[in-house]
């Protein structure tokens, strides 16, 4: 089989044992070995490949008594990043990091690229023009373009910017008929002429509009399932009768009133689903001036009743951030001080202790607090930065916290130390445990918060397990990464029973189980609690129409189970014991 694949395709085929044993893993709690890692040299390769792996299952159910094994199916992967466990699957791994991995073009505020270049790289390219991609994940050092189009990546400035989504142009996107086309926006009255993909999706939108309007996540963001609700951008379009409905139906232009399709976009569609209906070649993005100057505000609260309320009183200032972390965290920053000082050498070792002097003082007159906000202004200058900052302290001096505006980059930096490396001295010093993300990236709307978190914290302390609790205040996205022993043999029940518990808690709230990460091996199983079966079979269908005979990523955004889930978790042996 490596060398027929060998001769469609210029890239490389690997089924060596290192390199399937590296792809059996991404950043997920899985392990799933498969049988081939094939590195494509172009969007040819791609192609060639899909064709390849349809003739190939054709020939194998012709001979009728096959088994599931023997069909070739292609999971994309760029950095591996995944915590969903999105990037590993069963048969061919397609890695676009070492060679689809070239900037195409950059032409003003608009940059194409391969879907294999590193953000980082990424991001050098852009900032040489004061640009920047807003939707930057908190692991934008690791993470690759094209895991940020299958994911609909987010982050620390998506409460201000927006999504992945907001952001692709056009895409070229190689189909399960081994087709590459290019994707954009169009009028919606020109459906008629694209592709058979495009008139089916668009159809099946257009016969279940109302259930699928109803049915989307009333969070600031969501990725879970696929977004059907985002395919056609609506107008409002009054007194115009020359407007042409084309393929619309005059059933829908009754129901729609004065609104009426404007624009169809499938990108709207691919973005955020994972490579199960298409693998994107070539992504183009939409970039924004980047903020020269911004200054912190910490926010302490040592009662989140009030929580709901002062995010509502923040977000009018416009942050470009509004992250937080809970008092778990805190206390893990002064537990491991010392580990955490290490990295700084002496001399900023002995800046940043001081730097928390006034914190300290907060603490001993307030006392320890249960959350911390971090709220991030920005502007053209400093001058702007602070008054931003002002602003703020003066519009939630009622709810009387204390409030610290940092007066430098530096000190700014301490609080973001601790948001994003407390977790990681964590799993240093716990012995036998490692980071298990399953319930990790879960959003209610903020007013909900004050009651949701005690709620959760409830629910996670009936467990024998580690956790800490930080995210994106703005909108109402946590992540919750606890640490478990995987040697134990009661792993997948606590996984499953606690993934369930608070999987109701977040729907009871009208939430939705991922924000940002999306679904993959660890979610799809959810997806029908979340949606109710009638929207989980359009996603179904949708399915279909793309993928019918099911050679993209099978097992993500459908088919997946729980028992799938369970029996591909990484669990670890027992380690003999040789002494300290």
């Amino acid at each position: 089989m490596k060398e027929e694949i060998q001769k469609i395709i210029k890239g490389e085929v690997d089924n060596s044992d290192e390199t399937l044993k590296k792809y059996s893993h991404d950043a997920s709690i899985f392990e799933i070995r498969p049988k081939f890692v094939i590195f494509p040299k172009d969007s040819e390769d791609v192609q060639n490949l899909v064709k390849f792996i349809n003739k190939n299952n054709d020939v194998v159910k012709n001979k009728g008594l096959h088994e599931k094994g023997d069909l070739l199916s292609i999971t994309c992967r760029c950095a591996g990043t995944d915590m969903s466990g999105g990037a590993i699957g069963e048969s061919i791994i397609l890695d676009f990091t070492k060679y689809m991995n070239k900037l195409i073009s950059f032409n003003g505020d608009s940059i194409t690229v391969q879907p294999g270049m590193f953000y980082r790289d990424f991001e050098k390219i852009t900032l040489e023009k004061g640009l920047i991609l807003p939707c930057y994940t908190a692991s934008k050092s690791l993470n690759a373009m094209g895991g940020m189009f299958g994911n609909n990546s987010a982050g620390e400035r998506t409460l201000k910017y927006g999504k992945t989504e907001d952001y692709v142009i056009e895409s070229k996107v190689v189909f399960t008929d081994g087709v590459e086309r290019i994707i954009k926006s169009i009028p919606a009255n020109q459906i008629s002429t694209q592709d058979e993909y495009s008139k089916k999706i668009f159809e099946l939108v257009k016969n279940n509009e109302e259930e699928i309007a109803e049915a989307k996540p009333k969070v600031h963001k969501n990725s879970a399932g696929y977004y059907l609700w985002n395919l056609i951008n609506k107008q409002v379009v009054k007194n115009s009768p020359a407007f042409a409905l084309g393929d619309i139906g005059q059933g829908t232009h009754d129901s729609l009133n004065s609104l009426q399709p404007a624009s169809f976009d499938l990108n709207k569609l691919l973005v955020g689903s994972q490579g199960t209906l298409g693998i994107a070649t070539e992504v183009t993005f939409k970039l924004v001036k980047n903020p020269k100057y911004s200054k912190l505000v910490a926010v302490f609260m040592t009662d989140l009743e009030p929580l709901g309320r002062l995010v509502d009183e923040i977000l009018p200032l416009n942050p470009e951030t509004l992250e937080t972390y809970d008092d778990k965290t805190m206390k893990l920053a002064v537990r491991f001080f010392p580990d955490f000082l290490k990295t700084k050498g002496l001399v900023g070792m002995i800046k940043f202790m001081w730097s928390f002097l006034p914190e300290l003082g907060m603490m001993i007159t307030g006392g320890f607090p249960k959350m911390i906000l971090l709220v991030e202004f920005a502007g053209d200058n400093e001058e702007q930065a602070n008054a931003q900052c002002i602003k703020l302290k003066e519009a939630i001096k009622h709810f009387n916290l204390k409030v610290h505006i940092t007066k430098s980059d530096a000190e700014a930096g301490k609080y973001w130390d601790i948001r994003r490396e407390s977790f990681n001295l964590l799993r240093k010093h716990v012995a036998n445990k490692r980071t298990a993300p399953f319930i990790d990236d879960i959003i209610v709307r903020p007013e909900f918060l004050p009651k949701f978190i005690p709620e959760l914290n409830k629910i996670l302390g009936n467990y024998d397990i580690t956790y800490t609790i930080a995210g994106h205040a703005g909108d109402g996205n946590f992540h919750i990464i606890p640490l478990m022993d995987f040697t134990r043999p009661d792993t997948a029940k606590i996984i499953l029973e606690l993934g369930e518990k608070v999987y109701d808690l977040v729907l009871r709230y009208h939430g939705s189980i991922t924000a940002e990460h999306n679904d993959g091996i660890v979610r799809t199983p959810y997806l029908e609690k979340m949606y109710g079966e009638r929207i989980y079979n359009l996603f179904k269908q949708t399915k279909t129409i793309f993928d019918p005979n099911n050679i993209l990523n099978p097992g993500k955004k459908i088919g997946g189970t729980k028992e799938y889930l369970a029996s591909h978790l990484a669990i670890e042996h027992p380690k003999p014991h040789h002494g300290v």
